[in-house]
Formats: structure tokens, C-alpha cells, sequence
């Protein structure tokens, strides 16, 4: 079984790192050039009870962070939360110099601060997030500047305004990478539209085969598993390219498959029902005439009258 190393201050990770004492307990940026991690926690998986935000480069091997596996080769920046698990396993026939920088943040210095009520919704904190977010040398450049300004803050004489300049320079920091997930997004439309042609194909298989009579209606976990994505990946990249959640493209897969049953076979209403998953056909009832404005049965009749 994967040992894991886990920390619970940013002062033992700085001595498990062969660092000096930080200079502040609960804020630190490190090179990542500088680190001497011993060979027993180079190979053990991480759990940090702060956040960590960082940017590795000539880093050729692997990174597993929750159920996913990423190349390093290429420099990665990557955002873990606290009590999440990840690895990094690197070449050990590689020769490349490292570099890059990591950001600790224990949770108590953003404790009753407006980061504290607003970091939840970066989705790139999300354990096994899709994927990690590659950048540009001038987007490199204009999160590093940012990183100067918070270095320099905390390592001034701490007084009572330090707290909140150094919180508003993570904001920035994260209101960057919120923008730069975004251009990855949009750059990255081919795959995206291949991961919706995939889903649409995935949901037909599923109300075409018998599974939904066995095992109810689908969720919208199940569909991203089968897709190897999370499912608010899945959510955010479906409303991003057709403007609809995942649950409205099961309520709209459903429907299409109950009116193409309602008017080509003798089926009755119940049973179309259980044979899309339904455990009470009083619920597809409802969901059918919100959707169409008419009753299945009144849907029916249209056709055959």
C-alpha cells in the first residue's frame, strides 16, 4: 500500500524539504529548485493540511492528483486543497534541472477573511479535477509578479495591514488562474466538443440497452465516470458549449425517446416509464408535461386520432 506522507504545518514541510524555518508560519513561497526531499517521502504519496498552489517545470515524469495522472514534461500548474492526496513520480533517467515555485497557505490565515468565503468556488481545487492547467511564459510572468509582491509583504516587518495585502495578492493570484483555465478552456474546444459528441453517444447507449430498466434513471456521476471526467468538469464543459446542465440533457434524451415511443409503438405510458428508469411513472408524467405542455396520453392521441 502507497505510504502517505502527511503534514500538518508549513514549518514541517520546509523541514521535510530540507528548507529553513519559513518566515511566516502560515504563508510561505518556495523554490521549487531548492528542494531536498529525502528519497522515503519522494516516494510516498502527499496529504498537507494548507493549501498548495504550484508550478513545476523540468519535471519529466508523472503526477497523480485523485483519481487522475498528469505529464510533467511540459511544466504544470496545479492547485491541491487541504487533506487531498497527490504524487509525484518523477523520471529517474532524466537529467532536466527543476524549477518553479510553490504557494502555501494555511487555512487559518484566510480564516475570517473574504478568501475564506470565496475560495470554495474555484473548481480547480476540486479533488481529481480534470486537468491541470498549462501556461504561457507571459502568463508565467504575470502570476510571478504577483508571487513577488506576496514574498515581499511577509518578509517586511508584519504589521496590521500585512494580513490583508497579502490576502488581496492571492485573490489576484486566483482570479488569474480562474482566466487562464478559461483560455485553456476555449483553446481546447476540439477535445471539448469531442467529450459532448461522447457523452450524447454514452446517454442514447444507456436508454437503448436495458440498463436504465435495471438500474433507474442515470446520473450525472455515472455518465462523467464513464467519460473519466468529474462530473462538475462534465457540467461546466456542457454549459460551456450547449448552454445546458447535464441533468437537462437527460430530461431532453428522455423526452425524445418517450414521444418516438409514444407514436411508433403500443407500449402503454407505464411502461415506457420503467423502461427509461423511472421507479414511479407519476414522475415521468410530471417531467413530460413540464417539458411539452401536454400529458403523455394527450401526446399520444395527436397521433392517432
Amino acid at each position: 500500500m502507497q505510504k502517505i506522507c502527511k503534514v500538518k504545518t508549513i514549518e514541517e514541510f520546509h523541514s521535510l524539504s530540507g528548507l529553513e524555518a519559513p518566515q511566516h508560519p502560515l504563508v510561505s513561497i518556495i523554490n521549487y529548485a531548492g528542494l531536498n526531499v529525502s528519497q522515503r517521502e519522494r516516494d510516498s504519496s502527499w496529504m498537507l493540511d494548507f493549501y498548495l498552489i504550484a508550478i513545476k517545470r523540468g519535471l519529466q515524469g508523472k503526477m497523480y492528483y485523485g483519481q487522475q495522472r498528469y505529464d510533467c514534461d511540459n511544466g504544470i500548474m496545479f492547485f491541491v486543497a487541504p487533506k487531498q492526496v497527490f504524487r509525484i513520480q518523477p523520471d529517474p533517467s532524466s537529467n532536466e534541472e527543476r524549477s518553479g515555485w510553490m504557494l502555501l497557505i494555511h487555512p487559518d490565515f484566510i480564516w475570517n477573511t473574504s478568501l475564506a468565503k470565496t475560495i470554495s468556488k474555484y473548481d480547480f481545487f476540486d479533488y481529481a479535477i480534470n486537468e491541470a492547467l498549462f501556461l504561457s511564459e507571459e502568463e508565467e510572468v504575470t502570476l510571478e509578479s504577483v508571487l513577488d509582491a506576496i514574498k515581499k509583504e511577509y518578509q517586511t516587518n508584519i504589521d496590521q495591514y500585512s494580513q490583508n495585502i497579502i490576502i488581496a495578492h492571492i485573490e489576484t493570484l486566483l482570479q488569474y488562474s480562474e482566466r487562464f483555465y478559461k483560455r485553456q478552456f476555449n483553446t481546447r474546444k476540439i477535445t471539448n466538443y469531442d467529450i459532448v459528441e461522447r457523452f450524447e453517444n454514452s446517454l442514447l447507449n444507456y436508454f437503448k440497452s436495458d440498463i436504465a430498466l435495471q438500474k433507474g434513471l442515470p446520473s450525472v456521476q455515472l455518465l462523467a465516470e464513464k467519460l473519466h471526467i468529474t462530473s462538475k468538469y462534465l457540467s461546466r464543459l456542457l454549459k460551456e458549449i450547449t448552454g445546458q446542465t447535464p441533468q437537462q440533457h437527460i430530461q431532453e434524451k428522455i423526452i425524445e425517446i418517450a414521444k418516438l415511443k409514444l407514436s411508433t409503438t403500443e407500449e402503454s405510458v407505464n411502461e415506457i416509464a420503467y423502461n427509461l428508469g423511472f421507479t414511479h411513472a407519476q414522475s415521468f408524467h410530471k417531467l413530460f408535461k413540464r417539458k411539452t405542455e401536454q400529458s403523455p396520453i394527450q401526446f399520444r392521441k395527436s397521433f392517432f386520432q
